[in-house]
């Protein structure tokens, strides 16, 4: 859990670094089996969200986490990267709003950006 925290909070500082909008994580260690967290933002168009994801895996490669699948980097409105421990959602404004991921996995905890 540890690593899972480590890298939820390099992946954090990664989006905001580009101006990730509406930045939540969500603890879902408790719900379920797929990852200790989610970590859910949006960009404003197409070339923030590639710059956002290019963002979070050039920074959790340099501190030696692996990338193990990414999706829907071609069309940059859902882009998902899967850590193993944490999974990282990034959507454009549009999408975020129509998948409302914080809705469905409200069972988890949200967990302070800051306090990572």
């Amino acid at each position: 859990m540890e690593q899972a925290r480590e890298m939820a909070r390099l992946a954090c500082k990664a989006l905001d670094e580009k101006k990730g909008e509406d930045i939540k994580v969500i603890d879902i260690a408790g719900v379920s089996v797929l990852a200790d967290y989610f970590i859910i933002a949006n960009g404003s168009n197409e070339s923030q969200v590639k710059a956002l994801v290019d963002n979070v895996e050039e920074c959790l490669h340099k501190a030696g986490f692996v990338l193990k699948q990414r999706e829907g980097y071609g069309t940059a409105s859902w882009v998902l990267l899967d850590f193993g421990d944490i999974i990282v959602h990034i959507f454009d404004k549009e999408n975020r709003l129509f998948y409302n991921l914080e809705r469905i996995w409200r069972d988890g905890v949200e967990v302070d950006v800051e306090t990572l």
